[in-house]
């Protein structure tokens, strides 16, 4: 059986809700998933101050050996300034000797992230994720136009053919849509399948 990781950080519930959904995709490919996230970093007077949320949905991951395990691994990370957070980029800064040995090479990897505006650095923090899993790799699976929910303009709406996405607004209050949590089972499922037929 192809087994998948979700692995994401989240400050605010945007992301873990994404997470959620794509593991969803990827279960209904008939792949093992779990569902991970990374350790906060932020200083405790620093994420009390920016009204972070404490996550503790699902288990932490914090021996970077385990992502050989995988046969895929889809990342989600907020958006920090265009790019993906602190806390995720620790958690692969301490990854050198997983890409040393080489243990990711050919293995599946994605992204998707949440941002506060439409412009907010949506494809750029995608990209900040996939050029690190290039680095290990991995074949890149993104949210190809098969899934028809990302494109015309009659909501607003995240996605994009990097990943899932989702918008959040300036202050939090917007949560992901019925399309944006669509195209994220629909990447989900996608890399799962990617990953079973490079397996085989």
């Amino acid at each position: 059986m192809t087994k998948i990781l979700v692995l994401y950080y989240s400050s605010y519930g945007h992301i873990a809700q994404m997470a959620e959904a794509v593991a969803e995709g990827a279960r209904s490919a008939g792949a093992d998933v779990d569902v991970r996230r990374v350790a906060e970093t932020a200083p405790a007077e620093v994420a009390k101050a920016a009204g972070f949320r404490i996550d503790d949905s699902h288990p932490l991951l914090d021996d970077v050996n385990q992502l050989a395990q995988y046969d895929g691994i889809i990342v989600g990370s907020p958006t920090r300034f265009g790019r993906m957070a602190s806390q995720m980029a620790a958690f692969w800064d301490k990854a050198g000797g997983v890409w040393f040995q080489g243990q990711l090479n050919g293995k599946v990897g994605a992204a998707f992230t949440s941002t506060a505006s439409q412009h907010g650095g949506q494809e750029t923090t995608l990209f900040s994720i996939l050029t690190n899993l290039l680095h290990f790799g991995m074949t890149i699976v993104g949210l190809d136009y098969g899934f028809q929910g990302q494109a015309g303009v009659d909501e607003v709406k995240g996605g994009s053919p990097y990943g899932a996405t989702t918008i959040a607004d300036g202050d939090g209050s917007r949560q992901p849509s019925a399309v944006e949590l669509e195209g994220a089972r629909y990447q989900g499922r996608r890399v799962a399948e990617t990953a079973a037929k490079l397996k085989a």
